[in-house]
């Protein structure tokens, strides 16, 4: 296995591979979670090269190698930020896989947490995307949003925007609302990874619209493994489901 270093466009990579691969070899741009790094997916990215997959892990901005040293404080009111602009930034690495020859159709998208978000938006815009893995993530970003405003409300914390200017925050979050755009994605292989105590980003975030998909017999591939005693962090065997589901999907 190769694990190469790189910028594409100005972003910090590590490309992940190994000499059997070429062109026609699917590939996952895997996504990682807020306050970490590319580095601390490699494990994922073992288990997929291992699989015939390459893998491209990014640094999001203000993370990693792009870290602006902020405080935490300051992190969590640029999160929005930073979750819309990985997502800009995934039809760059996309783009940059082409025109490097480096893929053709077989790609997928994943991340855990803050990836597993990203994730999520990008499938409602994105129609090259062939399969998605969403680890703690959700299927909706205003009840993300509105979590975390009530979460900060209950700390006394001070919120530095007015009403209207959560308001609009909302209505643009919106629009990258799995919930409100299933024509896009419906026809593709999706696999959800939860565990029920997860406090960071509740299970009440993914569970239900999937549990609503399934009575409608809307989730035919779609896989959602929950996990009764799991908290915010994958365990060994979700990591192993996630990597088999997609690399099936995309052989």
């Amino acid at each position: 296995m190769i694990v190469k270093q790189e910028l594409w466009k100005s972003i910090p990579l590590l490309h992940v591979y190994d000499e059997t691969m070429d062109e026609h070899t699917p590939v996952v741009i895997f996504l990682h979670g807020f306050l970490s790094a590319k580095e601390h997916n490699l494990h994922y990215a073992y288990q997929f090269v291992q699989k015939g997959i390459r893998v491209i892990l990014p640094d999001a901005i203000m993370h990693g190698e792009r870290s602006d040293y902020l405080t935490d404080e300051q992190m969590n009111y640029n999160f929005w930020k930073i979750v819309l602009k990985s997502i800009e930034e995934v039809h760059t690495l996309y783009e940059e896989l082409k025109l490097k020859k480096m893929v053709g159709d077989k790609i997928g998208v994943a991340g855990t947490s803050m990836g597993g978000i990203v994730t999520s938006g990008c499938l409602t815009i994105y129609p090259w995307i062939q399969a998605a893995g969403i680890c703690m993530g959700t299927t909706s970003y205003t009840r993300v949003a509105l979590h975390q405003v009530e979460e900060l409300k209950q700390k006394g914390v001070q919120l530095p925007i007015s009403e209207d200017q959560q308001s609009a925050l909302f209505d643009m979050l919106g629009k990258y609302d799995m919930e409100k755009h299933e024509s896009l994605w419906s026809n593709k292989p999706i696999i959800f990874w939860h565990g029920e105590k997860d406090t960071v980003v509740p299970f009440s975030m993914s569970r239900p619209f999937y549990e609503q998909l399934e009575k409608e017999g809307k989730a035919a591939d779609i896989q959602y493994i929950a996990e009764p005693k799991a908290g915010h962090a994958v365990s060994r065997n979700g990591i192993l489901q996630v990597t088999d589901f997609i690399a099936q999907r995309l052989a």
